[in-house]
């Protein structure tokens, strides 16, 4: 069987053929440059540092490229690396292509697109419905190829789709509980939360953050994409539905320091906001844990505050997580 990335323990040297997912040219303390690269495959990321790089190696090894590394996994400061030995860019005519280094959510893109579908059903107010349907089908390609982020979480392929129905199903279960929730209002939002990533970010492989990303950010992107499509609909601009629909997706960062336009002052933005931020904490955490071993901690988690957390030696819950492909 042939060994993948996250296959070696720290100590043995690897030769294989990997994708540059992120690169970096940076300075060190002596003034010298270097690169810090991150090698991906199906089985996940590790980074590594290329010393005494120039900006002609910068431009060689860009993310999206197809690279044979030859190394030695090592770990630093509780995180695994790469010593790297050698390194050479793959030719196109060597039989690789990008899709087989890239990872994709546990759930098929058929299965997903079926059950948001079936979650739109379940929208009644026609405002929302209507908005919901109408921005599905005009980022229906993006929306369910895309990832939810660059690197924080559900990073992969038909991760935004795969966050969106892990959100869908969470919130059916809290509005069963709680009855006064605004069903209709929270799928809606839960669904068109996230879509301005369609526009923020450049794709599923190599995943960058576009000019629009980087000067507006997915928020107000897609606060304008439902004011174009209540344009399109001939909806009232000034409707109340409209106005919470719009509040929903504004504020589900919580905190203006964390890029909320607005803090949740509406019941169902609360809840989106409290949704969003759990399974985005599940995630990280569980895809940490896959990659550990049991009775050590993870490396530390960035979005976690830099924790580390425990896999315990006989928890087999774990095995229950769905595993990316």
């Amino acid at each position: 069987m042939i060994k993948r990335l996250l296959d070696y323990n720290d100590g043995e040297d690897m030769d294989l053929v990997l994708l540059l997912k992120d690169s970096s040219l940076r300075t060190s303390k002596n003034g010298k440059q270097y690169l810090v690269l991150q090698f991906s495959d199906s089985s996940g990321t590790i980074r590594g540092n290329l010393w005494n790089a120039s900006q002609q190696d910068a431009d060689t090894f860009s993310p999206g490229t197809i690279v044979e590394l030859s190394g030695k996994r090592e770990e630093y400061q509780d995180r695994p690396q790469i010593r790297i030995y050698d390194l050479r860019v793959v030719g196109p005519n060597e039989g690789y292509d990008l899709n087989q280094f890239v990872h994709s959510a546990p759930i098929k893109q058929k299965d997903l697109e079926e059950e948001i579908n079936k979650r739109v059903f379940e929208i009644l107010n026609p405002t929302w419905n209507r908005i919901v349907r109408y921005l599905l089908k005009k980022w229906n390609k993006h929306f369910f190829s895309y990832p939810a982020g660059k690197s924080n979480h559900h990073a992969v392929r038909n991760g935004l789709a795969f966050h969106t129905v892990s959100m869908l199903r969470d919130a059916e279960g809290i509005a069963n509980t709680y009855p006064q929730i605004n069903r209709s209002l929270l799928y809606a939002g839960c669904i068109l939360h996230d879509m301005g990533k369609v526009i923020e970010l450049s794709g599923p492989v190599a995943t960058k953050y576009t000019t629009e990303g980087n000067l507006i950010g997915h928020l107000v992107l897609i606060d304008e994409q439902i004011m174009l499509a209540a344009h399109e609909l001939k909806i009232d601009e000034h409707s109340e539905d409209l106005m919470l629909l719009r509040h929903l997706v504004l504020s589900h960062h919580g905190l203006p320091e964390y890029g909320a336009a607005h803090r949740p002052v509406v019941l169902e933005a609360e809840v989106l906001h409290k949704i969003d931020d759990l399974d985005a904490t599940v995630y990280a955490i569980t895809n940490a844990l896959q990659q550990t071993k049991p009775g050590e901690f993870t490396e530390t988690i960035k979005s976690q505050d830099n924790r580390r957390f425990y896999r315990p030696k006989n928890d087999e819950s774990l095995d229950q997580a769905p595993k990316l492909e």
